[in-house]
Formats: structure tokens, sequence, C-alpha cells
């Protein structure tokens, strides 16, 4: 007759003990799902500098040029480009958003990819899908982590793309020269001036962006499929950057003129001196070349987000299709 010893009997995993497992998987496929969106954000980030540039010049030296300076936006054009050419004009500080933006993005992305996963353990879910409200929510709980990188960045993008309005020596070399001058001048608040405005735009601006995105995104996709076609995402891109757009471009304006003004100002100066000088419609200028570039620069961001999440699908989950 034989015997059984401790050593060949199976261990039965105790529920616990399958909890635990659970656990661990889970929070492994969170980690994994936060470095995804944070590599697509990345790329997405880099698409819209690329596409929309240019624009974002153009609605920068509308917001901060004197009265006069510009008739509109295409006088905007014509003038830069007559004065600094396509490369140093209408790309003028391009540098500061290349760099910042790469990971502006991707921290957005990845904010927004832990906010979804926030609303998810913290109300209830219907289907498995967030509603619209919830997508919202963990939008603006995107732009919290985002205003560490965006407001230094946007204050040296700033700097640099409204030194070539003035007919006199360009005050900073490049990005660096800024970061450098600014630190010199006024330590690092100066370098992070706007961090409370770029906030306040960016909290509710992600919000309506994110949702917009995924209204338009299920709106264009039928219920039987999984996947956006490129027209869908080209949509609900440019729906996103609009809606943005719309919902925060007096705050903006406001940002703008802050990151730029010389000496110490104040939120509350900014909005008494733009008022003064044209009432609430001198919290609009730069609207046109924004909503311009809302559409294609949005649109290249989501496209680039849904491409990278799609290739790294392929490469590490064995999709077929790209």
């Amino acid at each position: 007759m034989s015997t059984k010893t401790a050593e060949n009997t199976p261990q039965i995993a105790m529920p616990a003990e399958i909890k635990e497992e659970a656990k661990d998987v889970a929070k492994a496929a969170g980690q994994v799902s936060g470095i995804r969106s944070f590599i697509a954000g990345g790329v997405g980030g880099v698409c819209a500098v690329v596409v929309g540039h240019p624009f974002d010049l153009v609605k920068v030296r509308l917001q901060t040029a004197e009265q006069g300076v510009y008739s509109g936006t295409l006088d905007v054009v014509k003038k830069t480009l007559a004065k600094e050419g396509l490369r140093k004009g209408l790309y003028a500080g391009v540098s500061a958003p290349l760099v910042g933006v790469t990971p502006m993005f991707a921290v957005s992305f990845w904010g927004y990819d832990l906010g979804k996963k926030i609303v998810q353990s913290t109300s209830d879910v219907k289907d498995g899908q967030l509603s619209i409200a919830q997508i919202s929510a963990a939008g603006f709980f995107s732009a919290i982590p985002m205003t560490l990188i965006t407001a230094p960045f946007e204050r040296v993008k700033v700097l640099l793309q409204i030194q070539g309005q003035s007919s006199g020596p360009k005050k900073y070399a490049n990005g660096l020269d800024v970061v450098r001058q600014l630190y010199t001048e006024g330590g690092i608040r100066s370098v992070f001036r706007g961090s409370f405005a770029t906030l306040a735009r960016d909290g509710p601006g992600s919000a309506a962006y994110f949702a917009a995105y995924e209204y338009t995104k299920r709106a264009l996709t039928p219920p039987d499929s999984k996947d956006l076609s490129l027209p869908a995402i080209i949509a609900a891109g440019g729906a996103a950057g609009i809606a943005m757009w719309i919902s925060i471009f007096p705050v903006d304006t406001v940002k703008s003129r802050l990151q730029s003004a010389e000496g110490k100002v104040t939120v509350g100066g900014v909005v008494r001196e733009i008022y003064g000088k044209g009432g609430v419609k001198a919290f609009f200028p730069g609207l046109t070349p924004a909503l311009l570039r809302a559409v294609p620069a949005n649109a290249a961001t989501f496209v680039g987000v849904e491409w990278a999440h799609k290739a790294m699908r392929r490469v590490f989950d064995g999709e077929e299709t790209l």
C-alpha cells in the first residue's frame, strides 16, 4: 500500500489567493494601459505640433499685438512670411512645443487613462462604458499633472513667438536661452508664470476635449464595429479641438497676455487691461486661427494616438491589422 507525502499532494488555491492573483493581474494590466496611453499621447502630440504650430503662432500674435498692428489672420501670415520667412516665421518657437509637447500630450493621455480608472472605481459604470459626463471628469483630471509641463513650455513658446513682431534685435536665441533669462530675472516663479491660468484653461478645456471626441466617436462608429475609420477619427478629433477652444478661448487670451508681459503682473490686472482696451471682444482675438487649427491639429493628434495604440496592439497582442 502506497502513501502520499505532503510534497506530492496537489495544492488547491484558496479563494483569498485567487483574489490576490486577480488583483496583481489587474494592476499589471492597468500599468500596461497607462504606459501605452503615455506613448500614444506623445506620438499624437508630435503630429499636432507639426500640423498646427503655424496656426498657433498666428493666434498668439493676434492675442498679444497692440491694436492696429494686424488687420486679421491673413495679414499676420502675410507679414510674417514677408519679414521672417516660413521656417523662422510661421514655425518660430516650434522647438519648445516639439520638446515639450511630447511629454505634455503623453502626460495628458496618461492622466486621462488614469482619470477613467478613478471614475470607474468611484462611480457606477453601466455596461462597462463611461458616460459622457464621466468622460468629462476624467478629461478634467488629465489637465492637473499636464499643467506642470504645459505652463513653463507655453511661457517659452509665447515669448519666442512674439519676439518677431518688434523691429529691434531678438532678445532670445532659443528655448533654453528663454529659460535661462527668465530664471535670472525672476527665478523659478518667472519660468512658471501663468500656471494657474494654464490650469484654469486646460481643466475645462480637457473636459470638453475628451467628451467631444468620445461623443463623436460613438456617433460615427457602427454598433457592430470596434474600429474607427480614418474619416471618423479625423471628424472626432476636429470636433474635440473645436469644443475645447470655444469653451476656453477668453482664458487662453489672458494666459497669453500674462505669459508675454514684462515685469510683475497679475491675472486681475491683465483682465482689467484687456477689457479696458476693447471690452468683451478683446478677449477673442485669434479665435479664427485657433478654430482653423483645431480641426487639422487635433485630427492629427488622434490619428497619431489611435495609430500608436493599434501598432502596440499589433506588436504586443498579436493583432493582424494596423
